[in-house]
């Protein structure tokens, strides 16, 4: 049975996460699960959400899948860091490596994006190049086994791009289909590209600001 790791970590954004969770797990033959480096709790950025993780990191030898979101705790973080050092061991065992939002930071840190065209977070773009990697706007980039989507809420679409990978695209149809995934914005400024400079200004203020 296919493996699907979905890491966890102190300050992680919830549906970074739960949006490739949902797309992944009613597909049958899957086995998907959160994993941290240590089984148990554990709190989102914003202190009010707790996923659990069912495995630790050093229980699992090899994954088919791996998927590290973003979050907040991705500035503090060296290559020595846990999710890092995770990544680095479980990398060549996977089929597909997958990263969301600033997840992409943690998959450069471990050197899995050295030279490799892909995306993050729009506000992470030059830290992203700063770590060896060749940043892009496009929602969701694959690059041999390596998909990277961009901001949150892409983690769908980065999801349902998997489904059809494992799968079938008729598969990843049905999951679109089940969770109802037809997105019709009220607003269109869901990209920086679509804002004036005042406002995105004002958005990045809001990132600088761990403790919101």
């Amino acid at each position: 049975m296919p493996t699907v790791g979905l890491v966890l970590y102190p300050r992680f954004t919830a549906l970074d996460i739960v949006g490739p969770f949902q797309t992944l797990v009613d597909v049958p033959g899957l086995d998907v699960f959160f994993v941290a480096a240590q089984k148990g709790p554990v709190v989102d950025h914003t202190g009010k959400l707790i996923l659990e993780a069912t495995r630790s990191f050093d229980e699992i030898d090899a994954l088919d899948v791996l998927v590290v979101p973003g979050g907040f705790a991705d500035r503090d973080i060296d290559d020595t860091n846990d999710v890092v050092a995770f990544i680095r061991r479980i990398h060549p065992t996977t089929t597909w490596t997958t990263s969301v939002c600033t997840g992409s930071i943690f998959l450069a840190h471990a050197g899995v994006l050295d030279g490799i065209t892909a995306t993050t977070h729009w506000a992470s773009y030059e830290r992203l190049r700063s770590l060896g990697a060749v940043p892009t706007e496009q929602r969701v980039v694959r690059s041999g086994k390596i998909i990277t989507a961009a901001g949150v809420s892409s983690g769908i679409d980065m999801g349902l791009v998997l489904v059809a990978a494992l799968e079938s695209e008729d598969m990843a149809k049905l999951i679109q289909l089940a969770i109802e995934y037809d997105p019709q914005p009220p607003f269109d400024s869901g990209s920086p590209s679509k804002v004036s400079p005042e406002f995105k200004q004002f958005a990045l203020s809001i990132f600088d600001d761990p403790g919101r």
